[in-house]
C-alpha cells in the first residue's frame, strides 16, 4: 500500500495533528505537502467541544491555514444527522461545549431542559451532577438519546484523560438506554466526509490514532486506514487488538515521506 496513491484524506486531529494545545512534530510541513501534492483533505474529529471557527483559529496559531469546508466535527455531523430525522424546531437538551451547542442551534433546533424530544451528549469539561440528572430524567421520560462520539479517553499534553464515552456510559447505566452514536466509529461522519471530498471509499485514506474509532469506523465504511502512534494507540495495544490498520507509522514526518514517494 502506497500513501501517494490516495488523493483524498480523512484526517483525525487530536493525537494526530496535536496533543492538547501542542502541535505534533511535522504539522506545518504535513499540510504544506498535502497542498503541494494536490490532495484533498477533511479534518474529521470526534471532539465536539469546539466550533469550526475555534478549530480554524487553533490551527492558525500552529501556523496552518484551513478552510471551514476542510473541518468536520462530530458536533456538525450530529446536527446534520438530526436534521434528517427530526422536524425543524424540535426540542433538544444538550450537554457539551460550544461546538455541539452551536451546531444544534445552526441546524435550527431549540435547546431546552424541559420536555425535549432528543437528548444530545458531547464532551463537557464542566460536567455536573445536575446536567447528568437532567439528561437521565429526560431520557427516562422518552427523549431519544444521541451521542456525538463514544471515545472513552482523550489525549492531552499530560497523558490520556476522560472522554465523552465515559459520560455516555454513566447515562446509559442510569437509564438502561444505549445512545445512537453519530461520530467515529459509526458511519454517518464518514459518509459526510466522503460527500465533502467528492470521493468514494476506494480512493480515500483515513489517518487516525485510535483503533476503536478512527480505524474501526473507516473499515466499516470500506476506507483504507493508516494508524499513527502519536495519540491513544500504543504498539502494545496494537499487538493485542483484533482491529488492525492497513499501515502503521510513527508520526507525521513518515506520512510526509509517503505522500512524496513515487
Amino acid at each position: 500500500m502506497k500513501i501517494s496513491q490516495y488523493r483524498n484524506l480523512i484526517i483525525d486531529m487530536d493525537g494526530v495533528l496535536w496533543r492538547g494545545n501542542s502541535a505534533l512534530p511535522g504539522l506545518k510541513d504535513f499540510v504544506t505537502t498535502i497542498r503541494n501534492t494536490k490532495c484533498r483533505m477533511v479534518l474529521a474529529t470526534n471532539n465536539s467541544s469546539s466550533t469550526v471557527d475555534q478549530y480554524i483559529n487553533k490551527l492558525k496559531r500552529m501556523g496552518v491555514n484551513v478552510s471551514p469546508e476542510e473541518i468536520l466535527t462530530s458536533a456538525q455531523a450530529t446536527g446534520t444527522y438530526l436534521q434528517k430525522i427530526a422536524k425543524k424546531g424540535s426540542r433538544v437538551f444538550v450537554i457539551g461545549g460550544d461546538g455541539i451547542t452551536n451546531a444544534i442551534i445552526d441546524h435550527e433546533f431549540v435547546i431546552t431542559e424541559d420536555d425535549p424530544e432528543y437528548v444530545v451528549i458531547g464532551i463537557d469539561k464542566k460536567i455536573t451532577w445536575e446536567k447528568l440528572n437532567t439528561a437521565v430524567m429526560n431520557i427516562r421520560a422518552g427523549a431519544k438519546f444521541i451521542g456525538t462520539n463514544p471515545d472513552s479517553t482523550y489525549p492531552t499534553e499530560n497523558g490520556i484523560g476522560v472522554g465523552n464515552g465515559a459520560i455516555l456510559a454513566a447515562i446509559e447505566v442510569a437509564t438502561g438506554v444505549s445512545p445512537l452514536v453519530i461520530g467515529k466509529p459509526e458511519t454517518p461522519i464518514y459518509e459526510q466526509a466522503l460527500e465533502r471530498l467528492g470521493s468514494n471509499s476506494s480512493d480515500t485514506l483515513m489517518i487516525g490514532d485510535r483503533l476503536d474509532t478512527d480505524i474501526l469506523g473507516a473499515q466499516r465504511a470500506d476506507i483504507h486506514t493508516l494508524l499513527v502512534l502519536t495519540g491513544v494507540t500504543t504498539l502494545e495495544l496494537l499487538e493485542t487488538s483484533v482491529i488492525q490498520p492497513d499501515l502503521v507509522l510513527t508520526g507525521l514526518p513518515d506520512i510526509i515521506s509517503g505522500l512524496l514517494a513515487d
